[in-house]
């Protein structure tokens, strides 16, 4: 029984090596590239989500007048 548990142990971490040998590493110009549209990505959506909060607080304050 323990024997057996072992050898689960021991395939899983094999496979788990298995695995990160076909990970495939980023260069740095991908990386920086990745990183660039991201950070682009993400305030573009939070310009979005600001002029949302904006229109609603003015709509709003027109509905209740505020």
């Amino acid at each position: 029984m323990v024997g057996r548990l072992f050898r689960a142990v021991a395939l899983f971490i094999t496979q788990i090596l298995d695995e990160l040998r076909k990970v495939v590493r980023p260069t740095r110009h991908e990386l920086v590239t990745y990183t660039s549209v991201v950070i682009v990505f993400v305030c573009i959506v939070m310009a979005y989500v600001y002029a949302l909060d904006r229109l609603f607080i003015k709509l709003i304050g027109f509905a209740f007048g505020a």
